[in-house]
C-alpha cells in the first residue's frame, strides 16, 4: 500500500489558502496544562477533525479558536486577521454543540432565525435565509414545531441549520453526534459531509470516535496530553502512524514486539520471520511492527511475503467481514478480519490456520523503550 505524504497534497492545484492559523497557542488552568504550545494551519474549505481521548486538549483548542477560552500565550489568525482576543460574536464563526443548545420556547423557524435577528437583518432577508437553511437540512416542513417535538437527529440538524444560516466562514463542531445512537450517528455523518460539500465551508470537528474521524475528515489532527501527535490524511494516520499511541488509537491494531533479523527489513516475531516496510538499517534492540487486522488473508496454499501460523481461538461474524482470533505458536495473539465467505464459515475453533500478509502491510512504528 502506497501512502501519499501530506506535504505532496499541499502542492500544485490542490494547494489551498490558509483559513485559520494557530501559532504557539497555550492554555493552562492553574498548574494543569490543558493545551501545550500548539501550531496548526487549517485550509479554506477543509474538513479537519481534532481527534483524541478525554483530556487530550482537542476541546480546549476548539474553545480558544471560538473565543470561548482565551489563550495564555500564542496567536490565532482567521483570514489574515488577528482574532486572538476578538469577542466571540465578531469572529465570523458558527458553532454546533453536543447538547444542541436550542431555545425550548421558540419554534424551529425562530430558533434558526435568532442569530439573523440579532444581527439586524431585514425581515425579508431573515425569512429567506431561514427557509434556505431549513431546506438545506431537509427540515423546512417542521418550521412551526418546537424542539421537544423533534427527535435527537432532527434537533441536531436544526442546530446545524442555525450555525450556517448567517453564512460564517468557519463552523466549529464539538462532539455534535455524541448523544445519538449508532445508526442515527452514522446517518448524520453522511448528512454533515453532504452539507460540507454543498457549502464548501471550513469545518473544524471535535470527536473521540476514531471511525467518525476516519470516515468524515479531509485531514485528522490527532491529539494527546495537550499536544498534537500527528496531522495528516485519514489513510496516513491509519496505515502510517507516527508512534504506538497513534497506531493503537486509530482502529484495531496488531502490534508485534520483534527482534531484528539477520537482514534489513526482516525481524522475528510471533514465531516467524516477518518482512516489513521500514528503514533499511535494523535497530539494535526490539522494534514494533504494526499489522492491521484487515491486511491478513487466509493462507492455505497461498504464496505471501509473511505467513503466521497459530490456533484459531474465536470466530466472530461481523456481516461482510469475519473476525478471527488466533494464538501463535509463541503465544502472540493476533486479530484478523477476513471477508466473509465459504472458506471462513467452515473454520472451526481449535484448528490450526495460517494468516498471510504482504511486507508493505507490515509497518514499523515507534520502537519500544
Amino acid at each position: 500500500m502506497t501512502i501519499t505524504p501530506v506535504k505532496a497534497e499541499a502542492s500544485g492545484a490542490r494547494a489551498a489558502a490558509i483559513k485559520l492559523s494557530v501559532s504557539g497557542v497555550e492554555k493552562r488552568y492553574g498548574s494543569v496544562v490543558a493545551l501545550a504550545p500548539t501550531d496548526l494551519e487549517v485550509r479554506a474549505g477543509e474538513f479537519l477533525t481534532l481527534l483524541g481521548p478525554s483530556g487530550s486538549g482537542k476541546t480546549t483548542l476548539l474553545m480558544t479558536i471560538a473565543g470561548l477560552a482565551l489563550p495564555d500565550s500564542g496567536r490565532i489568525v482567521i483570514d489574515g486577521r488577528d482574532t486572538t482576543y476578538t469577542p466571540v460574536y465578531d469572529r465570523d464563526i458558527g458553532m454546533v454543540f453536543q447538547n444542541y443548545a436550542l431555545f425550548p420556547h421558540l419554534d424551529i423557524f425562530e430558533n434558526v432565525a435568532f442569530s439573523l435577528r440579532v444581527r439586524g437583518l431585514s425581515e425579508a432577508e431573515v425569512t429567506k435565509r431561514t427557509r434556505d437553511a431549513l431546506a438545506l437540512v431537509q427540515l423546512d416542513h417542521l418550521a412551526q414545531r418546537f424542539p421537544k417535538e423533534l427527535s435527537g437527529g432532527q434537533q441536531q440538524r436544526i442546530a446545524i441549520a442555525r450555525s450556517v444560516v448567517y453564512q460564517p466562514s468557519i463552523i466549529l463542531m464539538d462532539e455534535p453526534l455524541g448523544a445519538l445512537d449508532k445508526r442515527l450517528r452514522e446517518q448524520m455523518q453522511i448528512e454533515i459531509r453532504r452539507l460540507h460539500r454543498q457549502l464548501g465551508v471550513t469545518i473544524i470537528y471535535v470527536t473521540h470516535d476514531q471511525e467518525e474521524a476516519l470516515s468524515m475528515s479531509d485531514r485528522i489532527c490527532l491529539m494527546n496530553n495537550g499536544g498534537i501527535v500527528q496531522l495528516g490524511r485519514p489513510a496516513d494516520l491509519y496505515f502510517a502512524p507516527r508512534d504506538l499511541f497513534a497506531a493503537n488509537f486509530l482502529g484495531e491494531a496488531n502490534i508485534l514486539t520483534a527482534q531484528p533479523g539477520t537482514e534489513p527489513g526482516a525481524a522475528r516475531a510471533a514465531g516467524a520471520t516477518i518482512r516489513y516496510d521500514g528503514p533499511a538499517p535494523a535497530p539494535l534492540g526490539a522494534l514494533s511492527l504494526l499489522i492491521r487486522p484487515e491486511c491478513f488473508s487466509l493462507g492455505e496454499g497461498e504464496a505471501a511475503d509473511n505467513r503466521l501460523s497459530g490456533r484459531l481461538t474465536d470466530v466472530t461474524m461481523l456481516g461482510p467481514m469475519t473476525r478471527l482470533d488466533v494464538a501463535c505458536v509463541d503465544g502472540t495473539a493476533l486479530i484478523a478480519k477476513i471477508p466473509t465467505g465459504r472458506a471462513v464459515t467452515q473454520l472451526v475453533i481449535g484448528q490450526d490456520i495460517t494468516l498471510c500478509c504482504a511486507s508493505q502491510d507490515v509497518i514499523r512504528v515507534g520502537d519500544p523503550a
